[in-house]
């Protein structure tokens, strides 16, 4: 290719009569920060959003009982001091209200929304190959043309609500936790039913058992909880908190899942039993996810040292339940801790010994259908005044399959992403030039603390944005050979981490979902330190893993 004099590079870019430079979708976590950056850049671009007003998960999810289950000091930005010394966070780990009134504020703080069309669903987006850009169709019919393409559509935003037979019958209310109703619900005189015990359903279960007048749960099958601890946090400690925010931060950046959780330097079995038992007990003890991912080094890669902890967890659930074999049946069987993530739940286990909460197996008497008064087992009738669907998203590639993108060649992204993910660094794919997916399949931040991943793969983009503009291209596509080398990469690291190797939205499992089911990695579990440096390098070497045009 020739070189590019200055003036022909800017009239390079700027020769396209298209309506953007970049267009985003979503204004979620991701999206809110990828619009704060495009928009200190300057240039001409649009973020198209579903919802009416910003946030994503902490917009959508209203259910009760929804909060962090990261501490809620790392879950904050950390590209503005004035912004950490603004906001005062309330406990430590907030509640959906508090966290969604937190992105209101940054998106007010930086009026963020005058860049933001809300309440705007995009249908499709097609890449056209003779001006190089993307054409995005929006489900109202309004219809877009931008050069680049970058997505921020959420890791669990594609709810999968059941397929039992007469749901439309029941005469009750009923709705999935996403689509959880605005207004208040008075849970004082209802029959609840609940479906599910994912994370979702532990939190929900947990805050409205001493509310209802009567809570059936049905499991499928149980999950690892290990205790949130949460607490208020005082204004002392607030004043504290904002004065180690760089350590906080750098602290995070260490870790492999961006928390302020890492793993003991110890191996399980070079500890003595007592103080092995005792460590345990600290880490029972203590907030947040110290249980999974502060342990010893070798408790997620190491099946003989995981099932010693996963015997203590055990026994800690049977102290907690008072019935020997209901507790049995909350204790999984069929995965060892961790190895799928960890629901944190405040007393969730206590409410399984109330009078008014029921526990059925649905392994063990399966939901036949629902009826016009509630649920109908193998086994008998229950019915309810309320139905919640508690059953899960289609995780990471859900959202892209829910959009038509059609890339080079008239391939859907669905199509080639039918058996997995394939992607390079997790941010592009071969045959689907200038789009670029922020928080996609295989990419670093999928998997971790979320707002610490995007923040480093977005920060990364901006900059190849800057690379990109500051040398006339119109288009970028990663080689074929980064993204073979990429998913070679990530399989090795799934497969030597337990994680890896158990069914899991981590691995694309969803019995709620009709197809079949085949492992396929989408995350990248090779950990936050290891992702940044593979980013590094292809800054360091001018993005040599792309080729550019």
């Amino acid at each position: 290719m020739p070189s590019l004099t200055k003036e022909t590079k800017s009239t390079a870019w700027h020769a396209q009569p298209l309506d953007y430079e970049v267009i985003a979708i979503g204004a979620g976590v991701c999206g809110l920060y990828q619009t704060y950056r495009l928009q200190k850049m300057g240039i001409k671009f649009l973020t198209l959003e579903a919802g009416s007003d910003v946030g994503g998960t902490w917009y959508w999810n209203r259910y009760p009982g929804a909060r962090f289950d990261s501490e809620s000091f790392t879950y904050a930005y950390s590209f503005s001091k004035e912004l950490l010394d603004e906001w005062d966070w309330s406990e430590r780990f907030a509640g959906q209200p508090e966290t969604e009134a937190y992105f209101q504020y940054v998106a007010k703080k930086f009026d963020l929304r005058k860049n933001i069309q809300f309440n705007t669903r995009v249908a499709s987006a097609r890449y056209n190959e003779e001006n190089r850009s993307w054409t995005v169709l929006c489900a109202d019919g309004r219809e877009y043309t931008t050069r680049f393409l970058v997505t921020a559509i959420g890791v669990l935003s594609a709810p999968t609500r059941p397929r039992y037979k007469g749901m439309d019958k029941f005469k009750g209310q009923s709705f999935h936790t996403f689509d959880w109703p605005s207004e208040p619900l008075d849970f004082a005189r209802l029959r609840v039913g609940i479906i599910g015990t994912g994370s979702t359903g532990v939190q929900i279960i947990s805050e409205i058992a001493d509310k209802v007048a009567d809570l059936t749960v049905f499991q499928r099958r149980p999950n690892w909880c290990a205790p949130l601890r949460n607490r208020p946090i005082t204004k002392e400690e607030m004043a504290e908190i904002r004065a180690s925010y760089d350590k906080i931060f750098a602290r995070c950046a260490q870790t492999p899942g961006g928390f302020i959780h890492g793993p003991d330097d110890r191996a399980t079995f070079d500890v003595p039993e007592a103080e092995r038992l005792a460590f345990w007990e600290q880490l029972y003890a203590a907030p947040g996810f110290g249980k999974w991912l502060g342990n010893f080094r070798d408790i997620l890669m190491d099946a003989t040292a995981n099932a010693e902890f996963t015997r203590f967890m055990s026994a800690k659930i049977r102290e907690r339940i008072n019935d020997p074999a209901l507790a049995e049946k909350l204790i999984p069987k069929d995965h060892q801790f961790g190895t799928r993530r960890v629901p944190l739940e405040t007393n969730y286990y206590e409410c399984y010994n109330r009078d008014n909460v029921h526990l059925v197996d649905i392994s063990e008497t399966p939901i036949l259908e629902i009826t016009e008064k509630g649920v109908l087992t193998s086994d008998r009738e229950y019915e309810f005044d309320l139905l919640i669907y508690a059953t899960g998203f289609d995780a990471i590639t859900g959202a892209y399959d829910r959009i038509d993108f059609v890339g080079e060649n008239g391939v859907y992204l669905r199509d080639k992403w039918a058996d997995g993910p394939l992607t390079a660094l997790g941010v592009m794919t071969t045959g689907f030039p200038n789009l670029l997916t922020m928080a996609g399949p295989q990419s670093g931040s999928a998997g971790q603390n979320f707002p610490r991943g995007i923040e480093e793969v977005i920060n990364w983009w901006s900059e190849l944005l800057e690379y990109i503009r500051g040398n006339g291209y119109t288009k970028i596509e990663p080689k074929q050979e980064l993204e073979d080398a990429w998913l070679e990469h990530v399989i090795k690291m799934g497969d030597g981490a337990l994680l890896g190797k158990e069914k899991s939205w981590f691995s694309g499992y969803n019995t709620n979902l009709d197809r079949e089911y085949k492992p396929r990695y989408l995350i990248y579990m090779g950990g936050a330190p290891r992702y940044r440096k593979r980013l590094a390098e292809q800054a360091q070497s001018n993005y040599s893993g792309f080729n550019f045009s």
